[in-house]
């Protein structure tokens, strides 16, 4: 199936609901679902955003002035994942507590609102990592339109960059939690460490970055095509890192790639 027929298929997809809350990050799946939603539904889509210390405050003005710019009607709810019982111990299954929390609360708005689906925007390629936020959209009947139709990132991508989206390239992120080896206690200070060392890195010109915590020591990911970039500016980075908080400042010669975090699952189970 080409990508044309992908799209017209999702819009068809969509219609077929009638209303929708989408759940919007502001990323690149969301905010093309956000998009295409909204063209297809009109004032029947409407946007919710969670805020909590684990986003940084960059991506909810992004999310806030996409919506603006583009009139579609946004809800912020606070979403504080450190309240839930058993998230600051940072168990496996970590993403499932915060995602099932989420969509109670994005469908306690969508119920208020009379609309009839609540969908969040997870593609294809999210099928081959660890992912057990996506159980809680099973369980909660939270549609993920971008996988009902194949669509992958790379076509996403492309998707966007042809409705004009400013989020075409933008870099891949997920929640600051994600930074942190499963089992080590997450917390307001060390996520802002966290928050603060990508927000310098990304001021000075890095695309796709993460810095991944390991007790006192910082894990810098960065596409390979920067390594050299990196280390030119390593003057920069190591003492403002130590500012932060950190005591060690390493790089990873893997390079950035999705859910490294991953990687010891199989091997601690």
């Amino acid at each position: 199936m080409t990508m044309s027929e992908k799209l017209n298929q999702l819009k068809e997809y969509l219609l077929s609901q009638g209303s929708m809350a989408v759940a919007f990050s502001g990323g690149v799946d969301s905010t093309f679902l956000l998009k295409v939603a909204h063209n297809t539904l009109g004032d029947k889509c409407v946007a919710v955003t969670a805020s909590s210390c684990s986003f940084p405050e960059r991506e909810l003005k992004e999310a806030k002035a996409f919506c603006a710019a583009n009139g579609i009607r946004h809800v912020v709810v606070r979403s504080e994942e450190l309240e839930i019982e058993g998230f600051r111990h940072n168990p496996k299954n970590r993403c499932y507590l915060c995602k099932h929390e989420l969509f109670e609360k994005i469908w306690d708005i969508a119920r208020e609102l009379g609309l009839h689906a609540v969908a969040e925007g997870s593609n294809m390629d999210d099928n081959g990592d660890y992912r057990p936020g996506l159980v809680a959209v099973r369980e909660l009947g939270v549609l993920s339109p971008l996988r009902h139709v194949g669509l992958n990132k790379a076509e996403i991508r492309e998707l966007s960059r042809e409705l004009g989206l400013p989020t075409w390239d933008k870099q891949s992120f997920a929640c600051l939690s994600s930074r942190f080896v499963y089992g080590e206690t997450i917390n307001e200070e060390r996520l802002s460490m966290v928050d603060r060392a990508e927000q310098l890195l990304l001021d000075l010109g890095f695309h796709q970055v993460r810095v991944r915590i390991h007790g006192q020591l910082a894990r810098i990911e960065t596409d390979p095509a920067e390594f050299e970039k990196l280390l030119s500016v390593r003057e920069k980075i190591v003492p403002a890192l130590r500012d932060f908080g950190f005591a060690y400042v390493t790089m990873d010669l893997t390079g950035y790639r999705m859910g490294s975090m991953n990687e010891t699952l199989e091997k601690t189970e």
